[in-house]
């Protein structure tokens, strides 16, 4: 296949998202190397976003490309022009997730290494100051990101039913994945409760521990899994996994159930808030498992509950992915003011990766392709009829 015919064919499937090659509209992309189609149609997702690290193409606004692109669901049509080697590859990449599991405890330190141990300076001038979420925020009578994610930890304390501090109950709280530890600081400053936290990331571990100082706060560095240990055994009254399920992989959801029904004691409450997808796929997005998320795959919502099924009542499920595309204009409009303290540490490559995948993802929610769930399961029976809370 010619050049020629390549450009051809990429204009008229952009045509279809109203999306111009060199247009003057936001949207539109400016294509600097010709050499631009041939990659895309030979690599894939892999292609658009290297080609992009790489200057071969731009566009003033990234977000809106790629909600323009994901919305006329161009997917099907992509296909039929993908060349064979592309295609030879999603099918070995099918065949070895079916066979292995990307997410076992040794492969699941990766992203921990990669992208959470980047330095939590990094993180702090990008997310919000107080509580550094890296989650989406809930943005319901919010104006800024801080209140958005003040917004949403509360939510998920109401949701679990958390005890005020003046309430003579104290909750022990389980949480999977801790993050910066902001979770767990708003619940114990807020809350009667005491948690216990595990996590794989040294960095996000220092810095919480510090923050948590003189709080009923346990944060252990060790894989979540490692919480399956007798003295855990229905101990919890709560437990809490935030932003996690997203490193869990399907062939680990129904041990990721077992285990939290196994800490919970009965009548507990079991909160679940995950990056979701619309369908249940069997394959990630390759860049960014390549570049920003080593091992990540987004649960649909027939694979939570599936999962659930066997151990838990589902009592409550939210969706609110839009919130998520506020959340990550927020973090690049945030990335992007302080970049200047960090261009001499990260390579201009750096900054057009993390320009990439902050944008294409506030497009990816913004077209309704991308959920963001927050699931409450009961185990045995709650006793009484659980209200929703928004």
């Amino acid at each position: 296949m010619t050049k020629k015919s390549l450009e051809e064919i990429g204009k008229n499937l952009l045509k279809l998202a109203d999306i111009k090659i060199n247009g003057n509209r936001p949207w539109d992309i400016q294509v600097k190397n010709p050499k631009f189609y041939e990659r895309v149609v030979k690599d894939g997702s892999i292609g658009l976003g290297e080609s992009y690290m790489d200057r071969w193409w731009d566009c003033q606004a990234l977000d809106q490309f790629f909600d323009k692109l994901l919305s006329a669901n161009l997917n099907e049509r992509i296909k039929e022009h993908l060349s064979l080697k592309i295609k030879m590859n999603v099918a070995m990449k099918f065949i070895i997730y079916k066979l292995t599991n990307s997410q076992n405890i040794r492969k699941s330190k990766k992203v921990a290494e990669q992208h959470y141990n980047l330095g939590n300076d990094f993180y702090f001038n990008m997310l919000d100051k107080e509580f550094m979420q890296y989650t989406c925020g809930y943005w319901k009578d919010s104006e800024n990101l801080q209140q958005a994610q003040i917004n949403k930890l509360n939510l998920i304390c109401r949701k679990l039913h958390l005890q005020k501090k003046t309430e003579k109950n104290k909750n022990k709280i389980l949480e999977l994945g801790s993050g910066f530890g902001g979770f767990a600081l708003f619940a114990a400053k807020n809350y009667n409760c005491e948690i216990t936290s595990y996590n794989i990331s040294k960095e996000q571990i220092d810095y919480a521990r510090e923050k948590s100082k003189n709080l009923p706060i346990k944060i252990i560095e060790s894989d979540y899994r490692k919480a399956l240990n007798p003295k855990n055994k229905n101990l919890f009254d709560r437990i809490v996994s935030i932003g996690m399920m997203e490193h869990v992989g399907p062939k680990n959801y129904k041990k990721f159930m077992k285990l939290a029904n196994y800490c919970l004691k009965d009548k507990g409450l079991f909160l679940v808030h995950t990056i979701g997808s619309i369908k249940t796929h069997n394959l990630s997005d390759p860049w960014i498992i390549k570049y920003i998320f080593p091992g990540g795959h987004l649960p649909s919502a027939s694979q939570i509950t599936k999962a659930g099924e066997p151990y838990f009542h589902l009592e409550d499920v939210q969706n609110f992915g839009h919130y998520y595309d506020q959340t990550l204009m927020a973090w690049f409009e945030n990335f992007d003011k302080n970049w200047p303290k960090f261009k001499d540490q990260y390579d201009e490559k750096f900054y057009r990766m993390w320009k990439y995948y902050l944008l294409s993802c506030a497009g990816a929610f913004r077209s309704g392709n991308v959920c963001l769930f927050q699931f409450v399961f009961s185990k045995r029976n709650f006793g009484k009829t659980y209200e929703g809370i928004r």
